[in-house]
Protein backbone atom coordinates (compact mmCIF):
# COMPACT_ATOMS: atom_id res chain seq x y z
CA UNK A 1 0.00 0.00 0.00
CA UNK A 2 1.30 3.40 -0.98
CA UNK A 3 -0.26 6.53 0.48
CA UNK A 4 2.28 9.14 -0.54
CA UNK A 5 -0.40 11.67 -1.45
CA UNK A 6 -2.05 11.30 1.94
CA UNK A 7 1.22 11.53 3.86
CA UNK A 8 2.20 14.71 2.02
CA UNK A 9 -1.20 16.34 2.39
CA UNK A 10 -1.47 15.49 6.10
CA UNK A 11 1.99 16.71 7.13
CA UNK A 12 1.50 19.52 9.61
CA UNK A 13 -2.15 18.63 10.31
CA UNK A 14 -3.63 16.85 13.31
CA UNK A 15 -3.40 13.61 11.29
CA UNK A 16 0.33 13.76 10.55
CA UNK A 17 0.78 10.48 12.46
CA UNK A 18 -0.39 8.32 9.54
CA UNK A 19 0.43 4.60 9.57
CA UNK A 20 -0.23 1.64 7.30
CA UNK A 21 -0.14 -2.12 7.75
CA UNK A 22 -0.67 -4.91 5.26
CA UNK A 23 -2.80 -7.11 7.51
CA UNK A 24 -4.14 -7.03 11.06
CA UNK A 25 -6.95 -8.36 13.18
CA UNK A 26 -8.72 -5.05 13.78
CA UNK A 27 -7.51 -1.52 13.12
CA UNK A 28 -9.70 -0.26 15.98
CA UNK A 29 -8.04 -2.66 18.42
CA UNK A 30 -4.61 -1.66 17.12
CA UNK A 31 -5.47 2.02 17.53
CA UNK A 32 -6.25 1.47 21.22
CA UNK A 33 -2.68 0.27 21.70
CA UNK A 34 -1.20 3.07 19.56
CA UNK A 35 -2.84 5.71 21.74
CA UNK A 36 -2.25 3.86 24.99
CA UNK A 37 1.49 3.61 24.37
CA UNK A 38 2.16 7.17 23.25
CA UNK A 39 4.88 8.81 25.32
CA UNK A 40 3.11 10.67 28.17
CA UNK A 41 5.94 13.22 28.20
CA UNK A 42 4.93 14.36 24.72
CA UNK A 43 1.80 16.11 23.53
CA UNK A 44 -0.88 13.51 22.88
CA UNK A 45 -1.89 13.56 19.26
CA UNK A 46 -4.36 11.88 16.94
CA UNK A 47 -3.25 8.94 14.83
CA UNK A 48 -4.52 7.16 11.73
CA UNK A 49 -4.05 3.50 10.79
CA UNK A 50 -4.96 2.00 7.40
CA UNK A 51 -4.87 -1.74 6.69
CA UNK A 52 -5.02 -3.59 3.39
CA UNK A 53 -6.84 -6.46 5.09
CA UNK A 54 -8.23 -7.20 8.53
CA UNK A 55 -9.40 -10.55 9.83
CA UNK A 56 -11.49 -9.44 12.81
CA UNK A 57 -13.18 -6.24 11.68
CA UNK A 58 -16.56 -5.53 13.21
CA UNK A 59 -19.42 -3.06 13.11
CA UNK A 60 -22.32 -2.21 15.37
CA UNK A 61 -23.51 -4.95 17.72
CA UNK A 62 -20.31 -6.88 16.97
CA UNK A 63 -21.36 -7.67 13.41
CA UNK A 64 -18.41 -8.85 11.36
CA UNK A 65 -16.92 -6.78 8.55
CA UNK A 66 -15.22 -9.03 6.01
CA UNK A 67 -13.69 -7.87 2.74
CA UNK A 68 -11.20 -9.43 0.28
CA UNK A 69 -7.64 -8.06 0.63
CA UNK A 70 -7.18 -4.80 -1.26
CA UNK A 71 -10.88 -4.33 -1.99
CA UNK A 72 -11.79 -1.82 0.71
CA UNK A 73 -10.60 1.12 2.72
CA UNK A 74 -10.11 -0.15 6.28
CA UNK A 75 -9.10 2.74 8.51
CA UNK A 76 -9.19 3.76 12.15
CA UNK A 77 -8.79 7.28 13.47
CA UNK A 78 -7.68 7.79 17.07
CA UNK A 79 -8.81 11.20 18.27
CA UNK A 80 -8.30 12.74 21.73
CA UNK A 81 -11.46 14.75 22.37
CA UNK A 82 -10.40 17.04 25.20
CA UNK A 83 -10.86 20.09 22.94
CA UNK A 84 -14.44 19.09 22.04
CA UNK A 85 -17.30 19.82 24.42
CA UNK A 86 -18.59 16.57 25.89
CA UNK A 87 -22.10 17.27 24.61
CA UNK A 88 -20.70 17.17 21.06
CA UNK A 89 -18.77 13.90 21.36
CA UNK A 90 -21.64 11.93 19.76
CA UNK A 91 -21.20 14.10 16.65
CA UNK A 92 -17.66 12.87 15.96
CA UNK A 93 -19.17 9.88 14.14
CA UNK A 94 -21.22 12.32 12.05
CA UNK A 95 -18.12 14.39 11.29
CA UNK A 96 -16.38 11.34 9.83
CA UNK A 97 -19.49 10.51 7.81
CA UNK A 98 -19.61 14.05 6.41
CA UNK A 99 -15.93 13.86 5.47
CA UNK A 100 -16.54 10.52 3.75
CA UNK A 101 -19.29 12.08 1.63
CA UNK A 102 -16.92 14.92 0.74
CA UNK A 103 -14.46 12.28 -0.49
CA UNK A 104 -17.16 10.26 -2.29
CA UNK A 105 -19.99 12.68 -3.22
CA UNK A 106 -22.18 9.94 -4.72
CA UNK A 107 -22.81 8.58 -1.22
CA UNK A 108 -25.31 9.61 1.41
CA UNK A 109 -25.58 8.92 5.13
CA UNK A 110 -28.04 6.43 6.53
CA UNK A 111 -28.49 7.06 10.25
CA UNK A 112 -26.62 6.27 12.38
CA UNK A 113 -23.46 5.01 10.71
CA UNK A 114 -23.90 3.69 7.17
CA UNK A 115 -22.75 5.15 3.85
CA UNK A 116 -25.03 4.20 0.99
CA UNK A 117 -25.81 4.69 -2.67
CA UNK A 118 -29.41 5.84 -2.75
CA UNK A 119 -32.03 3.94 -4.68
CA UNK A 120 -29.80 1.66 -6.76
CA UNK A 121 -30.89 -1.67 -5.27
CA UNK A 122 -33.88 -3.91 -5.96
CA UNK A 123 -37.16 -1.97 -5.91
CA UNK A 124 -35.25 1.26 -5.28
CA UNK A 125 -33.54 0.13 -2.09
CA UNK A 126 -30.35 1.82 -0.93
CA UNK A 127 -27.13 -0.19 -1.24
CA UNK A 128 -24.53 -0.09 1.52
CA UNK A 129 -21.04 1.01 0.54
CA UNK A 130 -19.51 1.53 3.97
CA UNK A 131 -19.96 1.82 7.68
CA UNK A 132 -18.52 3.75 10.61
CA UNK A 133 -18.01 2.56 14.18
CA UNK A 134 -17.09 5.07 16.90
CA UNK A 135 -15.91 3.91 20.33
CA UNK A 136 -15.38 6.14 23.34
CA UNK A 137 -12.49 5.40 25.69
CA UNK A 138 -12.63 7.55 28.79
CA UNK A 139 -8.90 7.25 29.49
CA UNK A 140 -6.07 5.67 27.51
CA UNK A 141 -2.73 5.64 29.24
CA UNK A 142 -3.54 8.82 31.14
CA UNK A 143 -4.24 10.82 28.01
CA UNK A 144 -7.89 11.52 28.79
CA UNK A 145 -10.94 10.73 26.72
CA UNK A 146 -10.44 9.51 23.15
CA UNK A 147 -12.72 8.51 20.30
CA UNK A 148 -11.60 5.68 18.07
CA UNK A 149 -13.50 5.82 14.81
CA UNK A 150 -13.26 2.90 12.39
CA UNK A 151 -14.45 3.22 8.80
CA UNK A 152 -14.83 0.50 6.22
CA UNK A 153 -15.57 1.58 2.65
CA UNK A 154 -15.96 -0.71 -0.35
CA UNK A 155 -13.63 0.64 -3.05
CA UNK A 156 -12.70 -1.97 -5.65
CA UNK A 157 -14.79 -5.11 -5.48
CA UNK A 158 -15.25 -5.36 -9.26
CA UNK A 159 -18.44 -7.35 -8.78
CA UNK A 160 -20.36 -7.98 -5.59
CA UNK A 161 -20.81 -11.65 -4.63
CA UNK A 162 -24.36 -12.94 -5.13
CA UNK A 163 -25.10 -13.02 -1.41
CA UNK A 164 -24.37 -9.26 -1.15
CA UNK A 165 -25.55 -7.97 -4.52
CA UNK A 166 -29.03 -6.99 -3.27
CA UNK A 167 -27.78 -5.09 -0.23
CA UNK A 168 -24.31 -3.70 -0.95
CA UNK A 169 -22.15 -2.19 -3.67
CA UNK A 170 -18.72 -0.68 -4.17
CA UNK A 171 -17.43 2.71 -5.32
CA UNK A 172 -15.78 1.28 -8.44
CA UNK A 173 -19.16 -0.14 -9.52
CA UNK A 174 -20.84 3.20 -8.88
CA UNK A 175 -18.17 5.21 -10.72
CA UNK A 176 -17.46 2.72 -13.49
CA UNK A 177 -13.73 2.30 -12.85
CA UNK A 178 -11.03 1.63 -10.29
CA UNK A 179 -10.86 3.88 -7.26
CA UNK A 180 -7.52 5.08 -5.88
CA UNK A 181 -7.52 4.55 -2.13
CA UNK A 182 -4.87 7.23 -1.62
CA UNK A 183 -7.18 9.87 -3.11
CA UNK A 184 -10.17 8.84 -0.98
CA UNK A 185 -8.12 8.76 2.21
CA UNK A 186 -6.53 12.12 1.50
CA UNK A 187 -9.80 13.87 0.68
CA UNK A 188 -11.57 12.34 3.69
CA UNK A 189 -8.92 13.22 6.26
CA UNK A 190 -8.21 16.70 4.89
CA UNK A 191 -11.94 17.47 5.00
CA UNK A 192 -12.27 16.06 8.52
CA UNK A 193 -9.27 18.08 9.74
CA UNK A 194 -9.93 21.39 7.99
CA UNK A 195 -13.71 21.56 8.16
CA UNK A 196 -15.81 19.25 10.29
CA UNK A 197 -13.80 18.74 13.48
CA UNK A 198 -13.25 22.47 13.80
CA UNK A 199 -17.01 22.96 13.93
CA UNK A 200 -17.16 20.73 17.03
CA UNK A 201 -14.43 22.47 19.03
CA UNK A 202 -15.01 24.23 22.34
CA UNK A 203 -14.30 27.58 20.69
CA UNK A 204 -16.70 26.93 17.80
CA UNK A 205 -19.97 28.78 17.60
CA UNK A 206 -23.44 27.39 17.00
CA UNK A 207 -23.64 23.71 16.07
CA UNK A 208 -26.53 24.41 13.71
CA UNK A 209 -24.42 24.76 10.50
CA UNK A 210 -22.86 21.37 11.22
CA UNK A 211 -26.21 19.69 11.81
CA UNK A 212 -27.70 21.37 8.73
CA UNK A 213 -24.85 19.94 6.65
CA UNK A 214 -25.60 16.49 8.05
CA UNK A 215 -29.31 16.85 7.33
CA UNK A 216 -28.62 17.79 3.71
CA UNK A 217 -26.57 14.60 3.23
CA UNK A 218 -28.95 12.29 5.08
CA UNK A 219 -30.97 9.68 3.23
CA UNK A 220 -32.92 8.81 6.39
CA UNK A 221 -34.69 12.12 7.06
CA UNK A 222 -38.10 12.07 5.40
CA UNK A 223 -38.19 8.29 5.10
CA UNK A 224 -40.66 5.86 6.63
CA UNK A 225 -38.53 3.81 9.01
CA UNK A 226 -38.48 0.99 11.50
CA UNK A 227 -35.97 1.54 14.28
CA UNK A 228 -34.82 -1.65 15.96
CA UNK A 229 -34.06 -0.87 19.60
CA UNK A 230 -32.43 -2.81 22.39
CA UNK A 231 -34.57 -5.36 24.18
CA UNK A 232 -36.33 -6.54 21.00
CA UNK A 233 -38.29 -3.28 20.87
CA UNK A 234 -39.01 -1.34 17.71
CA UNK A 235 -40.32 2.05 16.68
CA UNK A 236 -42.13 2.67 13.38
CA UNK A 237 -42.78 6.09 11.93
CA UNK A 238 -41.30 8.85 9.79
CA UNK A 239 -37.78 10.13 10.41
CA UNK A 240 -38.36 13.88 10.56
CA UNK A 241 -35.07 15.28 11.86
CA UNK A 242 -31.65 14.80 13.38
CA UNK A 243 -31.22 17.01 16.44
CA UNK A 244 -28.20 18.96 17.68
CA UNK A 245 -26.84 15.91 19.51
CA UNK A 246 -27.04 13.69 16.41
CA UNK A 247 -30.10 11.81 17.66
CA UNK A 248 -32.80 10.73 15.20
CA UNK A 249 -36.28 12.18 15.66
CA UNK A 250 -39.08 9.82 14.60
CA UNK A 251 -42.74 10.82 14.35
CA UNK A 252 -45.29 8.07 14.86
CA UNK A 253 -48.65 7.75 13.15
CA UNK A 254 -50.24 9.43 16.18
CA UNK A 255 -48.02 12.49 15.70
CA UNK A 256 -45.94 11.82 18.81
CA UNK A 257 -42.23 12.32 18.38
CA UNK A 258 -39.53 10.09 19.84
CA UNK A 259 -35.81 10.83 20.03
CA UNK A 260 -33.53 7.86 19.32
CA UNK A 261 -29.87 7.87 20.30
CA UNK A 262 -29.07 4.19 19.68
CA UNK A 263 -30.73 1.80 17.25
CA UNK A 264 -30.64 0.19 13.81
CA UNK A 265 -32.76 1.83 11.12
CA UNK A 266 -34.57 -0.01 8.35
CA UNK A 267 -35.87 2.17 5.52
CA UNK A 268 -39.38 0.98 4.70
CA UNK A 269 -40.96 1.21 1.26
CA UNK A 270 -44.52 2.50 1.23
Amino acid sequence: MQFERAKAALAGTRFADFRTVEETGSTNADMVEILRTQDPAEDRRPAVLVADHQSAGRGRRDRTWDAPPGSSLLMSIGLPVGDIDRSRWPLVNAAVALAAVDAAPDLRIKWPNDLVEVGSGPDGADLKVGGILAELHEDLGGMGACMIVGIGLNLNWGQMPPELADTATSLDIILGGDVVADVIVTDLLVSLDSKWLGMLGRSAGSIEPFVDAYRSRSTTIGRHVRVELDGDRELVGTAVDVDDSGALVVEGEDGARSTVTVGDVVHLRV
